[in-house]
């Protein structure tokens, strides 16, 4: 058994909520690094409010963990899917001058966490000059920038969206489209889970608390100065259609 402390939990929605603890134990009891989807065991110190006192505890609880975990992002343990089981509940303290009730809970999460190396299939969500942003439709934040597209290729407007271009892989005197039609398959190269900004400047990007970039399959002799790092390049990779 691992025991980690999880030292930020950020809300993909970009706010903290007021009754979860900054900092948690955490205990992950067979954890398969194998696994895009895996079990963690948390415990957590968790406030009920008085006017949840006339459900069932366990319901109430149930209630308070998910607003409190699912769709957020755990440092190093991943997106949180969804409320697994809870496993003890015990306490039940009323703190002097608060009318909660204060238990310590532990109970179980699924994560999604994609291990190194794995394929993955995704739909285009963004092209642009800069390169392909991919979805899984509960995940956004995949990125391939245009440095690690096949190679030779190249960019041109795209007929249905003027704010977007339509990405060309050059074969065999052949051009192969990323149109958005098929999935694409990519290898994850890593996860990063960016600190939170203190400030963000009007225009940007929205704050992604968790990264997924993906593996270049050779050395390429360019820099990039961000997080959204990934390829393409390599053979079985990209819209699924070109290799079928």
């Amino acid at each position: 058994m691992v025991t980690l402390i999880v030292c930020f939990l950020l809300d993909l929605n970009y706010e903290m909520p007021r009754t979860c603890s900054i900092v948690c134990q955490v205990e992950i009891a067979t954890l398969d690094q194998r696994e895009m989807f895996c079990l963690s065991e948390i415990e957590h110190t968790l406030r009920l409010p008085p006017h949840l006192l006339n459900l069932p505890l366990a319901e109430a609880i149930k209630g308070e963990l998910e607003g409190l975990f699912l769709d957020k992002v755990i440092a190093k343990l991943g997106l949180c899917i969804s409320l697994y089981d809870i496993r003890s509940i015990d306490g039940g303290f009323i703190f002097p001058g608060d009318g909660a009730s204060t238990y310590t809970v532990r109970f179980r999460l699924l994560m999604f966490r994609p291990f190194l190396g794995e394929v993955i299939s995704a739909r285009l969500k963004e092209s642009s000059s800069t390169g392909l942003r991919l979805s899984l439709g509960f995940f956004d934040d995949i990125y391939i920038p245009r440095a690690l597209l096949p190679s030779p290729s190249h960019d041109e407007p795209d007929p249905e969206d003027k704010n977007q271009v339509r990405w060309i892989w050059e074969f065999n005197e052949q051009n192969y489209p990323i149109d958005g039609m098929d999935e694409i398959r990519f290898r994850v190269h890593s996860i990063q889970y960016p600190s939170l900004p203190l400030e963000q400047d009007d225009g940007s990007k929205p704050f992604a608390p968790m990264l997924i970039t993906v593996r270049k399959p050779f050395n390429l002799d360019f820099s990039i100065t961000d997080f959204m790092l990934g390829s393409l390049d390599a053979d079985g990779l990209g819209p699924i259609a070109w290799w079928v």
